[in-house]
């Protein structure tokens, strides 16, 4: 085999690779964003009292708001959800 062969069979399976690495990174960005929007919907007073629930919960969330902005809005865009700012707020802090 010539180097000039190697080289494109070389080529051909880095591309390949690339090509697995970019879908598997497009689920993960889908299963982040679902995440998320579970995460900014769950309402603490409705969650259930087992501790490994609560805990599960603060694990997703922490490990949400690890990821860069970029990459938080690239996995809500893939689920076409959408931050809503006002609605985060109004959660934060409610008017009595």
């Amino acid at each position: 085999m010539t180097v000039h062969a190697l080289n494109d069979q070389e080529v051909r399976l880095l591309r390949e690779e690339i090509e697995l690495l970019m879908a598997e990174r497009q689920k993960l960005l889908q299963i982040a964003g679902a995440a998320a929007v579970l995460v900014a919907n769950l309402d603490e007073d409705t969650l259930p009292d087992d501790q490994d629930t609560i805990d599960a919960a603060e694990v997703l969330a922490e490990s949400l708001n690890n990821l860069s902005e970029e990459s938080l809005q690239e996995a809500l865009d893939s689920v076409r959800a959408e931050f809503d700012p006002e609605a985060q707020a109004r959660e934060e802090h409610p008017q009595a």
